[in-house]
């Protein structure tokens, strides 16, 4: 195991300090202990091994523990209900915080920080955009503030000049009381519109400051006529763009790691004016069982010195990571800047998509592995966002079950969904994008009967999509959703594109699909 030596000081006294400290006590972060401010990614990983926070692997890369919260806590997620967004919020999927308790919680949250230790780190999302988007996030501990690091784009040399859009204060050693702030539990990620604040507390998962910045533009981003997605997008060697939309463990990050396409982001984009630009820097990878041989640019990351593992099991004794070791969470994560990736594309927008892909995961083996769309179609299955949820991903979730999530991302649209959903349909349009539905799920039966469909053969999917070979074949339409359906692929198993024939009894699969048929229409409504 490579140990490193405690570092004496967090930042040289060289009047950033009193800089810095005047900045966040402005904001009411006084009377802090040492502050480190926009430090790299190696004095991190020296901080976060000295301080106990985490462990280096052999190869260089920062093992993590976040506790008890090894995925999101959407029940414990707030936005302040005033005025303005008491119009434009969709309460229905929201849960509001007062002003009151939002204020208390600020006070107390600047209370408990007194006399500790802080990383900050300026930061700007949508790096590649007409128009970045800064922000400020402060944390107590250095692995969190490395992982922001890569996700967003750092700001270098803007010191005194830095002005934050959004400022994020993560505490998880601070637990919320119910009674005083409004909270379900001593967890809290509080979202104030009106400041431009987050507040987390309670929870290590760094995910959960990730995803408030997603969610804050997507309150901000339709103001713009942009269209914020929960997607990863790639290129080609021409430039044409691809978009996957799906939740996590559907195979957003996966498929658009492909060597042959220069990837411009895994996760979190943006459709605007001019083309599609990433909302972060870097990737939050799912690495449960992360093959070398199927995922090789993903792992080769993973591995990398500086990447945050989060919950991954090490092995003390040689300081090897072991990626299919699920005993803390299946929702193992690395978080890496996307420049770790061959042939990424940072900061860089790509043109007005040609192919869009939903991505969905069916738990129930009844959905075809490929479909195309319909521009309508397209819009309905992206209100209703069907997948699976994946083991971990949210706390309490132990196996996929089947779930509605609009705009695939429900869990992070402050606005009602109708609201993107418009602003899909007429970017559609305008482009001409020809628009697909993957299913990365079951075959021959539903979860726990059936197999997921193989790697290999998805692969093989997407490259006859982005071909244009799907647009040749000959079609059959699904007599279950009326999607079109081709019967033939190079490189496909016939059987695999017609559910039915997977299946070992006929009579079983009719009785899914006519299940599945229903919980279609009863989330349509």
């Amino acid at each position: 195991m490579t140990m490193l030596a405690r570092p004496e000081i967090l930042i040289a006294d060289d009047g950033r300090d009193s800089l810095i400290r005047a900045e966040l006590g402005a904001f009411g972060l006084r009377w802090l202990g040492k502050v480190s401010w926009n430090e790299g990614n190696w004095r991190l990983v020296q901080r976060a091994v000295a301080r106990g926070e985490a462990q280096l692997s052999c190869t260089g890369a920062l093992v993590v523990e976040t506790g008890a919260h090894t995925g999101r806590s959407p029940k414990d997620k707030f936005i302040v209900l005033e005025e303005a967004t008491a119009q434009d919020v969709w309460w229905d999927n929201n849960q509001a915080m007062s002003r009151r308790h939002f204020d208390q919680l600020r006070a107390d949250m600047m209370t408990h920080a007194r006399m500790r230790d802080v990383f900050v780190q300026d930061l700007e999302a949508c790096p590649g955009a007409e128009k970045q988007f800064p922000v400020r996030v402060v944390t107590e501990t250095a692995w969190a503030s490395a992982f922001m690091r890569h996700l967003l784009a750092p700001v270098e040399g803007q010191e005194g000049r830095f002005m934050p859009g959004l400022n994020i204060i993560c505490l998880p050693s601070f637990k919320a009381d119910p009674a005083r702030h409004g909270t379900q539990s001593e967890t809290v990620i509080a979202i104030d519109f009106n400041g431009m604040t987050v507040l987390i507390g309670g929870t290590a998962y760094a995910g959960e400051m990730k995803k408030a910045v997603f969610t804050v533009l997507n309150y901000l981003a339709p103001q713009e006529g942009v269209l914020p997605m929960h997607c990863s997008a790639n290129t080609d060697e021409n430039g044409k763009t691809a978009l996957f939309f799906g939740l996590s463990g559907t195979g957003k990050t996966t498929l658009s790691a492909d060597p042959a396409r220069a990837l411009i982001g895994d996760d979190e984009h943006g459709w605007g004016e001019n083309g599609i630009f990433n909302i972060e820097n870097g990737c939050y990878a799912k690495v449960i069982k992360l093959d070398e041989a199927q995922e090789p640019a993903i792992y080769k990351a993973a591995l990398n010195f500086g990447t945050v593992l989060e919950n991954v099991v090490l092995n003390e004794a040689c300081g090897s990571v072991d990626f299919d070791d699920g005993s803390r969470t299946e929702n193992t994560r690395a978080a890496y800047s996307l420049s770790q990736i061959a042939g990424a594309t940072p900061g860089v927008m790509g043109q007005h998509p040609e192919v869009l892909v939903m991505l969905t995961a069916d738990a129930f083996g009844v959905l075809p592995p490929v479909a195309r769309l319909t521009p309508e179609q397209a819009v309905e299955q992206f209100l209703l966002g069907y997948t699976a949820k994946v083991a971990g991903t949210e706390r309490g979730v132990k196996e996929p079950e089947a779930t509605f999530s609009a705009c695939f991302g429900a869990p992070f649209l402050p606005r009602p969904p109708k609201v993107y959903a418009h602003l899909l349909r007429q970017k559609i349009k305008a482009h001409g994008t020809r628009c697909y539905l993957i299913n990365t799920g079951w075959t021959g039966g539903g979860y726990g009967v059936g197999n997921r469909i193989a790697l290999p053969q998805t692969r093989a999917i997407l490259k006859a999509v982005l071909s244009g070979e799907v647009d040749q074949a000959k079609m059959r339409i699904d007599t279950n959703f009326g999607f079109e359906v081709p019967v033939a692929l190079n490189g496909v198993d016939s059987k695999l594109l017609n559910p039915c024939e997977a299946w070992a009894d006929i009579v079983d699969y009719h009785e899914a699909a006519d299940d599945l048929v229903q919980k279609f229409k009863r989330a349509k409504k």
